[in-house]
């Protein structure tokens, strides 16, 4: 029987409150287990200066996912959207916690209707800024990094108008009264994953698996399985204006999907039901469905940049 279980983080203080989180939960399962969490610097967190669709995907879970094969930690917790859609080698997912507010926000000095002309927004995402521009095209969108914090400031000190972030990141810092918009999903779909915890681990540790499979979240699981099968299959990564987000309705789980193109300023937007039992099929059939509307050109357009 296990006496000990190493839990592997990033360091920013979202990162260390989400996995405090998921080892509260673990705790709870195993009250004399010995949990200690190791704060893991990811190459994301390091390259502060290029966007996020330039420097490539897995650029916050490669360093976690080298320690649990080197054996330093048992598991890693991630934001399910930092997961690429192909696990690496070795590694599996054993749970995904119950997802919570999907959305985006702004968070700005004024409400969005009030917002002048020029003024000027940040985000790293070409997904948020192609479907913020809908909704504001008179507003610039500048590239901004750093944690959710660094982020707040920039927008406190003025150096931003506003940031748009996950309200997923405000609820769990305890931050939700910062923010000023919440964007209607029928403007602005979120990325895939978006408001779910992942816990990653080996793949051969069986122990680990048992262990966490209660904090699986049945109806979280299979929309965000949907979800991450579209991705896979428009073949975008994290560089393509690429959300989804799948609904359960009792048996019956909906996926609804988007594909952007910055150069012109176009959304295809697009919906597929299916049986909550195969998401997978859902995910595929629904990104099928939009390369044959122009998905692939709008993918084509940033991956050949």
């Amino acid at each position: 029987m296990r006496e000990s279980l190493i839990i592997g983080s990033r360091g920013s203080r979202l990162a260390l409150i989400q996995t405090e989180s998921v080892a509260a939960k673990i705790r709870a399962l195993a009250p004399r287990l010995n949990i200690s969490i190791r704060r893991i610097v990811t190459a994301g967190d390091r390259d502060r200066r290029h966007s996020l669709d330039q420097i490539g995907t897995a650029v916050f879970v490669k360093e976690l996912e080298e320690a649990l094969l080197a054996g330093q930690i048992d598991l890693a917790v991630h934001s399910l959207k930092d997961v690429p859609t192909e696990i690496s080698a070795g590694l599996c997912l054993p749970a995904v916690l119950a997802r919570i507010d999907p959305r985006d926000v702004l968070v700005a000095n004024c409400p969005l209707d009030a917002m002048a002309p020029g003024s000027v927004i940040g985000t790293d995402s070409l997904r948020r800024t192609v479907q913020f521009l809908k909704v504001r095209p008179d507003l610039r969108v500048r590239d901004i990094r750093g944690n959710v914090d660094t982020r707040l400031a920039k927008v406190a000190r003025g150096e931003f108008d506003g940031v748009l972030v996950a309200a997923a990141a405000l609820l769990r810092l305890g931050c939700q009264d910062r923010i000023t918009y919440y964007l209607p999903l029928e403007q602005c779909l979120p990325a895939v994953g978006q408001g779910a915890l992942a816990i990653e681990a080996r793949a051969g540790d069986k122990e680990v698996a048992e262990l966490v499979t209660p904090l699986n979240h049945w109806p979280t699981v299979q929309a965000v399985t949907a979800e991450r099968a579209f991705l896979q299959a428009l073949g975008g990564g994290c560089r393509a204006p690429i959300g989804a987000l799948g609904t359960m309705r009792g048996e019956t789980l909906t996926l609804e999907g988007m594909v952007g193109n910055m150069g012109h300023q176009k959304i295809l937007r697009h919906s597929m039901t299916g049986s909550a039992q195969e998401p997978t099929r859902l995910g595929e059939n629904l990104a099928q469905a939009m390369m044959r509307l122009g998905a692939a050109d709008f993918i084509a357009e940033v991956v050949l940049k």
